[in-house]
């Protein structure tokens, strides 16, 4: 038992030391995708994202230009990883006490829902406009956590834990919401193919098979089944993860956690990177007072904005009134919103369900939804960051 508990504590430092440095390179990713847009090598930049490429077996072919494979395959990673962390965290992690569920619980409740009524405040009358509602609910834990490491040790490990939880209930509603609002025509072949995986998964699981190699064969196979059934390919990584073994083996090896601290590298330096620079591109050549106050830009900048901090900290507070919760240790009411308006930053997860929401529209619209992304996710950073600074400015740095 002594063991487990020393365990527990490293890889939640691993994981934020990680994450935060991630977010730092996300925010290099992003700006040098601004750049390029909008300078003479936006035709080149245009020009590789929508480079074609095809995969083809036998009758079997998957041809789609390199944007969309960065979307649907490198994001099924970064998914299966949130269902690995997912998995871990409900069994033994922070989320498998009941105490440490309730507030970070609410905070994601309060700040899903502020932010999709805002947005249908503005977007109400518009069928395609309404189409985004579940932009703004989203939240960017890397890049959250890397505005949040520019302040130091001197903010509590709690804070970035309470932080971190919240965006994993968040990630679980993205899920959700993808599988139920944005799931295309299903072909009822396709998708009998994805439900004869799932016992086979079972099996290995089952089993306690101690080879990851028949459980990247199938989710693979899963991932083209869900890919060509019209359900989005990303939910494959999910539903693949449920399937691996967390329990440990005669030796110590956790199938499950080898396969998280394998991939922890891969996606915070490699997969959400590459996505937010094939999606951040926005050019601000012709943006003007019309475009900003058009109402789905200006819904999502306010949804994330104050719809986060409305939503997380009110309905936190209101727990914590009615003596459900408690703040955890070393946070006050001020860091509780300076962590609400963090959430505000949606920029990954927000530009993946923008994609989803309007990629396949084929209407010719006036608006882009990343120009309202990254006006609320910008303004939310800065207050956010401003807001915790001012609470731990007399805080020593620790190691």
């Amino acid at each position: 038992m002594l063991e487990e508990t020393k365990e527990e504590p490293s890889l939640i430092h691993e994981f934020l030391k990680l994450e935060a440095a991630g977010g730092i390179l996300l925010i290099i990713a992003a700006l040098s995708a601004l750049v390029l847009a909008n300078t003479p090598l936006a035709r080149y930049y245009d020009l590789l994202l929508s480079t074609p490429v095809a995969v083809q077996i036998g009758a079997l072919e998957i041809a789609k230009p390199l944007l969309l494979w960065i979307n649907d395959g490198l994001m099924a990673i970064f998914f299966f990883l949130v269902g690995l962390e997912l998995k871990r965290e409900l069994i033994e992690g922070e989320l498998s006490k009941v105490e440490n569920i309730i507030m970070p619980a609410v905070g994601a409740v309060g700040g899903i829902a502020v932010p999709g009524l805002i947005y249908a405040w503005f977007n109400s009358g518009d069928s395609l406009a309404m189409q985004g509602w579940a932009i703004p609910t989203a939240t960017d834990i890397a890049f959250a956590l890397g505005i949040l490491s520019l302040l130091g040790s001197r903010v509590p490990v709690s804070v970035k834990i309470f932080l971190t939880s919240l965006a994993i209930f968040d990630d679980i509603a993205a899920i959700v919401i993808i599988a139920i609002f944005y799931t295309e025509n299903i072909s009822t072949l396709a998708f009998l193919f994805v439900l004869v995986c799932l016992p086979l998964l079972f099996y290995l699981n089952l089993r306690g098979t101690d080879s990851k190699f028949p459980f990247i064969f199938i989710g693979i196979l899963m991932w083209v089944a869900m890919l060509k059934s019209g359900v989005h390919a990303t939910l494959a990584g999910i539903i693949l993860a449920l399937f691996i073994p967390l329990k440990r083996d005669a030796t110590g090896y956790s199938m499950l956690k080898s396969m998280e601290h394998d991939l922890h590298g891969t996606v915070a330096y490699f997969v959400l990177p590459v996505f937010a620079f094939a999606n951040a591109g926005l050019s601000l050549a012709n943006v003007g007072a019309e475009e900003v106050l058009h109402p789905v830009p200006l819904g999502i900048a306010l949804g994330l904005f104050f719809g986060k901090q409305i939503g997380i900290f009110g309905v936190c507070w209101i727990a914590i009134r009615l003596g459900l919760t408690k703040l955890p240790e070393g946070m006050t009411y001020g860091s509780l919103f300076g962590t609400a308006a963090l959430c505000g930053i949606g920029f990954t997860m927000s530009l993946f369900i923008g994609s989803l929401a309007f990629e396949a529209s084929g209407v010719d619209r006036i608006f882009d939804e990343r120009l309202g992304i990254i006006m609320g996710s910008l303004a939310s950073g800065i207050v956010g960051y401003l807001v915790l600074r001012a609470c731990y400015k007399n805080s020593d740095p620790t190691d």
